[in-house]
């Protein structure tokens, strides 16, 4: 019995491996896809020929690598103001602590011309994937991701 449990184990673990899913967990956060609202949690796909956005196991775009006109990046950092002002009333030396402290929101934007076809979005990613996602459409796509935050842009 132990024998032929060790190798169903054996079986099952590996193939559990492959079937991982390999797409980033990013938040849409506006741009010219119709089917989205802001705030819309979505999975982005990387892969060799396009990249897609899926969400609940429905294509909402595919766009071709070759499409690929303009890759950003940007942050979005504020003071834990409203966290503080909670926290200082229970205590009022943890509540002017969390004021001291600082919150990032990464966000990388893609632009695309397929023929006629024009659009953009910025999606908000995880602290812990926003590198890998660049990383990863700056190597399918061969173009270099602009920081948004050095443009002077003034309106």
């Amino acid at each position: 019995m132990k024998c032929l449990l060790a190798v169903l184990l054996c079986i099952a673990i590996p193939s559990m491996m492959f079937a991982a899913d390999n797409g980033y967990k990013v938040a849409y956060d506006g741009g010219s896809l119709p089917d989205l609202k802001s705030g819309t949690d979505v999975k982005l796909y990387i892969e060799a020929k396009q990249v897609r956005i899926v969400r609940d196991k429905t294509e909402v775009a595919v766009i071709p690598v070759s499409a690929i006109t303009e890759i950003t990046y940007g942050q979005d950092v504020h003071r834990r103001v409203g966290a503080a002002i909670g926290l200082a009333v229970v205590s009022l030396g943890i509540g002017g602590l969390m004021a001291l402290t600082k919150s990032k929101k990464h966000y990388v934007g893609l632009t695309w011309a397929d023929g006629d076809k024009r659009g953009g979005f910025a999606m908000q990613c995880d602290k812990n994937d926003y590198r890998g996602v660049l990383a990863g459409l700056e190597g399918v796509s061969g173009k270099k991701a602009v920081n948004s935050d050095t443009m002077t842009v003034k309106n």
